[in-house]
């Protein structure tokens, strides 16, 4: 089993910088992939970015110059540095894990969100 954890959300005024991180947590399995979503206010959980095995990253476009995404293999941790924080911005952010268990199963596990909101 692999637990997500996730740090760092909280209230931020707008044009500020927040950095989410989320640690996966267990024994005998392998990342595939890590990344981040979001669900802000009255719209659907949509993808922000994501951490790929061998370095390979991926942003928003609509975000991209504000966001950055980054893994610690060794730590199986993944963050989210934002910069110049909007109101939309606001919402839960979850992180998402997958991999492959040591007995060869695939998972995809979600963190439990974390509320980022700014304020304007």
């Amino acid at each position: 089993q692999v637990q997500l954890v996730e740090s760092g959300g909280g209230l931020v005024q707008s044009g500020a910088s927040l950095t989410l991180s989320c640690r996966a947590l267990g024994t005998d399995f392998s990342i595939n992939a890590m990344g981040w979503f979001r669900q802000t206010p009255g719209k659907e959980r949509e993808a922000v970015a994501e951490a790929r095995s061998g370095g390979v990253t991926w942003v928003k476009d609509s975000l991209k110059g504000r966001f950055t995404i980054s893994k610690d293999n060794a730590k199986n941790t993944v963050y989210i540095q934002m910069s110049d924080l909007k109101s939309e911005d606001t919402g839960v952010y979850y992180c998402n894990a997958n991999g492959a268990l040591g007995d060869g199963r695939w998972f995809d596990f979600w963190g439990q969100g974390t509320q980022v909101t700014v304020s304007s």
